[in-house]
């Protein structure tokens, strides 16, 4: 199995986002919301859209694994995801954002999400 790999990895992401937002809050003194502060509003939304994308693309690529064996397709799949996950982060973390980056960052995950999805699909309809 391939897929814990990349859960693993992508919660190494997740983890840090977690303490980038709560060092944020800390150091600002912003218990709820976000104080009218832009970084942390930005780092609120790195972690807010990682967890949104995050489960039910990990998920896919584990049904993906199980229905095909097939370990090259999730190591694609998964590197893409990653990576994704990766670029967006950082990109939307930046006060000054390269909009490039955080559209690479989406198109490499719903890349891998919608891959996997019509693979899915495809196998329970052939």
């Amino acid at each position: 199995m391939v897929t814990p790999l990349y859960a693993a990895l992508i919660a190494i992401l997740f983890i840090g986002l977690s303490f980038r937002t709560l060092t944020l809050r800390r150091r600002l003194g912003v218990a709820i919301g976000t104080g009218d502060n832009l970084a942390l509003e930005r780092a609120i939304a790195a972690h807010a859209n990682c967890a949104e994308y995050v489960p039910i693309a990990l998920l896919m690529l584990f049904f993906l694994e199980q229905l095909t064996g097939s370990a090259t397709t999730v190591h694609v799949l998964g590197i893409a995801l990653v990576t994704g996950r990766v670029v967006h982060a950082y990109a939307v973390s930046q006060v000054d954002e390269d909009i490039r980056l955080r559209v690479l960052g989406m198109v490499l995950t719903l890349g891998c999400l919608i891959s996997a999805t019509l693979r899915v699909l495809t196998h329970y309809l052939n």
